[in-house]
């Protein structure tokens, strides 16, 4: 039986193929290139937590083997390997990037394959963000047009696909591979649970390294002459996991409107959903001088997603993380919502599960008939005097309306790789990726970051 492959797979394969490095307008390469910085960032810091630690451990028995570079050590590993630690280290303090359209986290299902293949092949700088554009585009693109069931998490689903196209690019596949590719692809991702984030279950972490694992598998498939069915992101994405996909938006504006240029960056250390009413605390908090022991109450109303994040007990740091009681309550006892205030400490810290048992959370239907062009939240604040201390957000802080600055960002990669290295080997890892286009090997920038470990400065 022939294969009848639809006009907007096509289309899209065909796009895939034919787009160059340089047909690509320069403010999208260097969102890519912070995309690049930022996900490196999220994966050096999670590196040193100890369930990463295990797993590498676990995973590499005799240590360094030939192959691609596990991120905040001095080790190599084969590259499937290499990219699922490094996917998953990349989550564990939920600050890597994401897109609110897709309701996901694209670039880091993306970035440790494309690091690994490319690593092995050699392959140049242009050739890696030229793939970090088009996996994170092709990701992006089906979690618009689908709409996932509740009961799943996003980590693990279409980001698996967005892996195996960032792979294809460096492998240079034709539009016919590409086709393959992607309905290949679409069946290697995860039966994903919600409940995970909600319960504190840290599987959750690993679903983004899998997809990149799964990612780098996919392109070895197609060359050893695996198959898929003829359009695998309707019958995945509109019959599986979602009920739904609007092909349509697979080729809307395609080539003019790039996902990766209407990303979001994080500062707060927590799932995306706490962080309108973080910046609404932040907006109280610049203008007046609050302590923990003063507040009586604390109402939020926000948008359903938000809304379901309401454990006042969270019992471990992925669970505080996706708390929006503990989110507020270890931002107000610690004045800073960065990752020292998502740790075991104050997991079990008395001051912290006291003040988050005075948190009420409510949805504001108004509120998540705005998504996903705004993440709106309310907080008051009512204080043993009898004030009352107002606050609203329509966008969060680093979405694409209300972006962070450069610099801004810059400080955000010094700090989390400064949990690995010396605060001046930070400096010269952070240019050399803010220049990477200019590399002939990316290989260079691998080197440096396992020497730089090697020769004693990192600090796990």
């Amino acid at each position: 039986m022939q294969k009848i492959i639809p006009d907007y797979l096509r289309e899209f394969c065909g796009f895939l193929e034919h787009t160059s490095y340089s047909g690509i307008p320069e403010n999208v390469k260097q969102r890519a290139r912070l995309v690049l910085a930022d996900s490196i960032a999220a994966i050096a810091g999670g590196s040193v937590e100890p369930e990463v630690t295990a797993l590498t451990s676990n995973l590499l028995p005799e240590g360094r083997e030939p192959g691609a570079s596990v991120i905040g050590t001095a080790l190599c590993a084969e590259p499937m390997k290499a990219a699922l630690i490094n996917g998953s280290a990349g989550t564990f303090l939920e600050m890597d990037e994401g897109n609110q359209f897709c309701r996901g986290h694209p670039g880091m299902h993306v970035v440790p394959a494309i690091l690994a293949k490319a690593e092995t092949r050699g392959s140049s700088g242009k050739d890696l963000i030229l793939a970090l554009i088009l996996g994170y585009e092709v990701g992006a693109r089906i979690g618009i047009a689908c709409k996932l069931r509740m009961s799943m998490h996003p980590h693990g689903t279409w980001g698996t696909v967005g892996a195996a196209v960032g792979v294809g690019s460096l492998e240079g596949c034709s539009s016919k591979e590409f086709e393959e590719l992607v309905n290949m692809s679409s069946s290697l991702g995860l039966a994903t649970s919600r409940k995970t984030m909600l319960e504190g279950g840290t599987v959750r972490n690993s679903y983004t390294g899998i997809s990149n694992q799964m990612g780098l598998l996919a392109n070895q498939m197609l060359q050893s002459g695996f198959t898929g069915e003829q359009d695998g992101l309707s019958t995945v994405f509109g019959t599986v996991v979602s009920e739904s996909f609007d092909a349509a938006q697979m080729t809307f504006e395609l080539g003019s409107r790039w996902e990766i240029a209407r990303n979001y960056f994080k500062m707060h250390s927590c799932c995306r959903y706490n962080h309108g009413a973080l910046d609404a605390l932040d907006q109280i908090l610049s203008v007046e001088t609050v302590s923990a022991e003063e507040i009586t109450s604390i109402r939020v109303e926000t948008y359903s997603l938000a809304a379901q994040l309401v454990d006042r007990q969270p019992q471990n740091t992925l669970a505080a993380k996706f708390s929006l009681p503990f989110a507020l309550a270890t931002t107000l006892v610690n004045q800073d919502s960065g990752v020292q205030s998502f740790t075991w400490k104050q997991v079990r810290n008395s001051k912290v599960q006291e003040l988050a048992t005075r948190v009420e959370v409510v949805e504001d239907p108004v509120f998540t008939a705005m998504m996903p062009d705004f993440r709106p939240a309310r907080i008051m604040l009512e204080l043993q005097d009898g004030r009352k201390l107002h606050a609203e957000t329509r966008t969060n802080r680093g979405d694409s309306e209300d972006p962070y600055q450069e610099e801004e960002l810059r400080s955000k990669f010094l700090s989390l790789t400064g949990r690995v290295f010396q605060q001046k080997s930070c400096e010269q890892i952070h240019r050399q990726i803010m220049e990477v286009d200019q590399l002939e090997d990316i290989r260079s920038i691998m080197k440096n970051l396992r020497e730089k470990f090697r020769a004693g400065d990192g600090n796990g």
